[in-house]
């Protein structure tokens, strides 16, 4: 089964092809991804139009390279699958759209592929793993605790009521005045920092849910470095470690109630799965080994490159549903928010969420 996999859902334009083999295991025969990180740096953050206009300028080129490095022709393609959101709708667009154009003129079949389940089932991409595993997303746009029983088979056990995680290391690195993407700059300032100068909170530490907030620690970070303004480099590591410690710490916690959730609910999870740009950050990473270890469960997390926004997990994605017999028509529709778990509620008593990322 071979699938070409598109994905244009945020800032990153990426094509690939995957061979799903008959024992269920997986070759990526190309993955290309083109970084939007020049265009959007002078900005500070992703620019939705310029987004979408560099995803027009960029996919059908991308495509024919993944075709080319592939060794495939589209006749011999089992499948076009593309992210179908959820994400910034004009990027969406731009590569369904193609897809369906790819699907219409070579008679093959559409997948359109939900982006959390692409990343939800990426690990399956890269070695042998049977359901059910609990799966922590986190990026710029997605913080979430997620039950995997099976494709097309999502539970969400806990989700951000406000920021997602990926989010507040932009908007934390944006105001300490450090570079976009500002992720890994606050990392890497926060190598040299004091975790403990500053008393950060350590949101929703203890409650019975498995729900993430983040809102008030980077308001908690604005208001010292306000505090201290003119900030020198050592204040800025300081501040970096700080709220690093405080995320690590909030997480550490939360991911221990959604493991909890998941025994009550499903049984022992076969796994813990990390993915979404957050992951590729060390000291996240290291921080979740010690909660697989407490629960004793293992700990996956993909290659870095397929951590973050690529072809391959689309494509991949879009090979196991295509081998569950699911496919969809041309009328697939693109969306800005997308439930991965279409039964999940909002938070109790909070209005203003992204529980519909």
């Amino acid at each position: 089964m071979l699938v070409l996999g598109i994905e244009t859902t945020c800032d990153e334009t990426a094509a690939a092809v995957v061979e799903r083999l008959p024992d269920g295991s997986a070759r990526i025969l190309s993955n290309i991804v083109r970084s939007q990180t020049e265009e959007h740096a002078p900005y500070g953050g992703v620019v939705p139009e310029i987004a979408a206009r560099a995803h027009v300028e960029l996919l059908d080129g991308l495509v024919a390279r993944a075709m080319k490095e592939s060794g495939v022709g589209f006749p011999q393609l089992s499948g076009i699958a593309a992210a179908a959101g959820p994400g910034l709708i004009g990027g969406v667009i731009v590569g369904l759209t193609t897809a369906k154009a790819i699907a219409l003129v070579h008679r093959t079949p559409l997948i359109a592929v939900n982006h959390l389940e692409a990343h939800a089932l990426t690990p399956r991409l890269t070695r042998a793993l049977e359901f059910p595993y609990c799966l922590f997303l986190a990026s710029g746009g997605h913080t979430q605790i997620v039950a995997v029983l099976g494709v097309g088979n999502y539970v969400r056990l806990g989700t951000t009521v406000d920021d997602a995680m990926g989010e507040a290391f932009d908007k934390v690195a944006k105001m300490l005045g450090l570079p976009y993407p500002g992720g890994p700059q606050v990392e890497r300032a926060a190598e040299g920092g004091d975790a403990s100068r500053f008393n950060f909170p350590r949101p929703m530490l203890g409650r019975p849910d498995a729900n993430f907030s983040l809102s008030g620690l980077k308001t908690a970070v604005r208001n010292e470095a306000s505090r201290i303004d003119p900030l020198k480099p050592q204040d800025i590591s300081d501040l970096c470690a700080g709220f690093q410690a405080a995320v690590l710490e909030a997480t550490a916690d939360r991911l221990g109630v959604g493991l909890k959730l998941f025994q009550e609910r499903f049984g022992t999870p076969r796994a813990l799965v990390a993915a979404g740009g957050v992951a590729a950050n060390r000291a996240i990473r290291a921080s979740l080994e010690g909660v697989a270890a407490k629960a004793q469960t293992m700990l996956i997390i993909p290659p870095p490159a397929l951590c973050t926004d690529n072809g391959a997990m689309i494509a991949w994605a879009g090979a196991e549903r295509l081998a569950a017999g699911l496919t969809d028509t041309l009328e697939a529709p693109p969306r800005a928010r997308w439930l991965l778990d279409a039964n999940a509620q909002a938070p109790a008593g909070f209005a203003n969420t992204r529980a519909g990322f």
